[in-house]
């Protein structure tokens, strides 16, 4: 297994993305991830989460919710500051830290939709990884399809009373806070009837199953929450009443931006892997690298990862300007997931039996990348998001 986080290649064509503070800003997560991440990765995998005090380290060193306000615990810098810590997660060949989803979906829902009192609340100790948070979507049955969702929430003199269950959330575990998409009407626009509502861990009823059994990510904190008869007060509502779908849409494009960020970097360090392997492993008396079929497999590789590259940086300058239409986030997600997985899947084999060994990065890659098709809105909801703006 790797000691350090890889370096990919630059590309052939120059980024130009990022400052000087930024590489700095990289030099620093690059380090985390080599000294608190990568040396625990069978840890992680054997008690299927991080430990709570990596969270700690990482608000430290602000690494979560960096993005925010400084007035509630942030750096107030831009979303590069995020992409490079996904990227470098990606790099150091990690699927078991949440922090993304934490600092870049669920802090952004809390500051764009929730009040001074809830942001004052809950943002500052996000940021120091005090509060472990999680967004609950997704129901047994449902999948994709957030409007029929059947957890409720019912009012009930100044409270909602909560009843269902979720599966499938990330930090569900080990979170503190949780953000959860509720059916709060009965209109015949089932869009109309969602909202959401922060609900506490503590509060009596809400109950958590054990870490799910995956067959990939296995150090990331995902299991099921249950919600039985949990009452929380109204003060509890992120934003208004009946408007969740349309929030949810608003922050669904950085999510599956976010997404490809993972796949574009991924992509990209198993390519650096499967070079490196194939310069060093000799077969027939020379280097595998130097025969023509690994040659030519690596340009078409490359250049699949590099035209990708263009198009999610092109993309990402969008999504600074807050200019990034939905169809073009759908599109960002559907094709470099799709083109992750044909790179991981080319560089197994270039690295031949040895590729099918779970201490080769290349191994874990396989089986960590297969879920970037399905999350975030499946790749089939993806194609019928970019056919819609037809």
């Amino acid at each position: 297994m790797q000691s350090t986080a890889i370096r990919p290649l630059a590309g052939m064509l120059p980024r130009q993305l990022f400052t000087a503070e930024h590489e700095a800003f990289r030099e620093t997560v690059r380090k985390f991830y080599t000294q608190e991440v990568i040396p625990y990765t069978e840890k992680y995998e054997q008690q299927q989460h991080v430990d709570r005090e990596l969270w700690l380290k990482a608000g430290a060193l602000g690494l979560l919710c960096s993005t925010m306000p400084e007035e509630y615990g942030g750096s107030g810098v831009d979303r590069l500051y995020s992409m490079i810590l996904i990227e470098e997660q990606a790099y150091a060949g990690d699927s078991a830290t949440g922090f993304s989803l934490h600092s870049d979906i669920v802090a952004n829902y809390i500051l764009n939709f929730g009040n001074t009192t809830q942001k004052q609340q809950w943002l500052p100790k996000m940021a120091t990884g005090e509060t472990i948070t999680a967004i609950a979507m997704t129901e047994p049955g449902t999948g994709s399809d957030l409007q029929a969702v059947r957890t409720t929430a019912v009012q009930d003199g100044d409270d909602y009373i909560i009843n269902g269950s979720k599966i499938f959330i990330t930090n569900g575990y080990l979170c503190d806070l949780a953000i959860v998409v509720c059916k709060t009407g009965n209109s015949d626009k089932g869009s109309a009837n969602l909202s959401l509502i922060l609900v506490e861990v503590e509060r009596a009823g809400f109950s958590k199953g054990q870490p799910l059994n995956k067959i990939g990510m296995k150090g990331q904190d995902t299991c099921e929450l249950f919600f039985d008869n949990v009452r929380v007060p109204k003060e509890n509502l992120l934003g208004m009443e009946g408007m969740g779908f349309i929030m949810l849409m608003k922050e669904l494009a950085w999510e599956r931006l976010i997404v490809a960020i993972i796949c574009q970097a991924g992509a990209e360090a198993a390519f650096a892997h499967t070079l490196q392997y194939t310069k060093e492993r000799q077969a027939f008396g020379k280097p595998v690298a130097a025969f023509q079929n690994t040659r030519f497999k690596l340009a078409e590789l490359r250049t699949e990862i590099e035209v990708c590259r263009a198009y999610l940086d092109r993309c990402m300058e969008l999504q600074l300007k807050n200019e990034l239409a939905v169809d073009a986030a759908a599109a960002a997600k559907y094709k470099i997931s799709e083109m992750y997985s044909k790179v991981v899947d080319e560089c197994l084999q270039l690295h031949g039996g040895y590729g099918y060994m779970l201490e080769y990065p290349i191994a874990r890659a396989y089986l960590d990348n297969r879920a970037n098709r399905i999350y975030a809105g499946t790749n089939e909801i993806m194609k019928e998001l970019i056919a819609r703006s037809f």
